[in-house]
């Protein structure tokens, strides 16, 4: 966090809004370089499932062309995934070891890769076949054209799911915005720090760059993901500006994980759901509540929980659009391996996030 004392020497909130994000082909010139492209990753386990489940229904449709019957059909279903399936784990276990390398490659060559692997995973999954003895004169040309057709169709349908999470996230991206920086919540912040600037000048300084800040990362035109870390902190600057605004009637309880530090979110994900906290928690209710924030590593997983009190007869919180916003990025971002549940349990509304580490 940056120092509060001394004089800004800035005027913050201006600067928030005076920093617009370059041009699409510009860089700064001490911005660090670009990452390479890959044009699909078969590390994820989403992406394995799909790829199976891909396969086997490729495999089943086939052989329904030459079975007789229900039961013939299971008996070359069972054949052909002798073979299927062997060749689909090999090439998604070769796309992944050398994932790093693909890259470094164009897209047209990662193409390329990809679909010789799937010539080389079809003649693989053959070769088991013939080597068991299960078929006798395996056709060696007919399973790696067949390896070579699926694993082509499995890229262009992950690069087709890639270029639709664009369009998605910036649906989403706009959405977040629309909910989280309200007209209120940024004038109520200016009351309060006109309010303090005599009495306290020091403070109304911390929270006028607490929402410099909040501003700032807003306006920031970057879906790259950030490290949970970082969402602690944007959250805990934001709850510094409305523990200003609600004093005594916002309690706020931390317990963090050192270790769950580096997990990865899409950025500003976890502060409209502190917002949903303090907006249906705190601000209808005279005695205000208490509002909890924990993270914790559980193996390779990190389970984020932000919790609240709720006046009594109070439901579900809000029309949910926040937390379905928070859904859909999620699942963007870490496909079936992110979890989200949000519910009531004994006056307390409890959201539930789980990610990889």
């Amino acid at each position: 966090m940056e120092s509060k004392s001394g004089f800004m020497k800035d005027t913050q909130i201006l600067s928030a809004f005076q920093e617009m994000p370059a041009a699409p082909d510009s860089r700064p010139a001490d911005a660090a370089p670009l990452e390479p492209a890959l044009v699909f990753d078969a590390c994820q386990t989403g992406v394995v499932l799909r790829a199976v489940l891909f396969v086997e229904v490729c495999a089943g449709v086939g052989v329904a062309f030459g079975a007789v019957s229900a039961l013939d059909w299971v008996v070359r279903l069972s054949l052909v995934t002798g073979a299927a399936l062997p060749g689909a784990l090999a090439w998604l276990l070769s796309a992944c070891l050398i994932k790093r390398l693909l890259a470094k490659l164009v897209p047209a060559l990662q193409y390329a890769v990809a679909v010789t692997l799937g010539a080389l995973s079809g003649l693989y999954g053959c070769a088991l076949l013939g080597w068991t003895g299960l078929m006798v004169g395996p056709p060696w040309v007919a399973s790696a054209l067949s390896g070579a057709l699926l694993s082509a169709l499995l890229v262009a349908a992950l690069v087709m799911r890639s270029k639709g999470r664009m369009p998605a996230h910036i649906s989403a991206r706009l959405a977040e915005l629309q909910s989280r920086i309200r007209p209120h919540f940024l004038f109520n912040t200016l009351n309060s720090a006109i309010a303090l600037v005599r009495a306290e000048p020091a403070k109304a300084e911390a929270l006028l760059e607490d929402l410099s800040d909040l501003f700032r990362e807003a306006l920031k035109d970057s879906g790259e993901p950030v490290r949970l870390a970082q969402e602690i902190e944007l959250a805990q600057r934001y709850l510094a500006i409305e523990q200003v605004r609600f004093g005594e009637r916002l309690r706020v309880q931390w317990a963090l994980d050192p270790a769950a530090d580096d997990a990865k979110l899409p950025p500003l994900l976890l502060q409209p759901l502190v917002e949903n906290a303090v907006r249906h928690g705190v601000e209808p209710c005279a005695l205000g509540a208490d509002v909890r924030i924990s993270t914790q590593r559980r193996g390779s997983n990190v389970v984020i929980k932000v919790t609240n009190t709720v006046p009594n007869g109070q439901g579900e919180q809000g029309q949910g659009l926040a937390l379905r916003n928070v859904r859909e990025r999620l699942a963007l971002l870490h496909d079936v391996q992110g979890q989200f549940r949000s519910g009531m349990k004994d006056g307390v509304y409890q959201v539930r996030i789980e990610v990889p580490l």
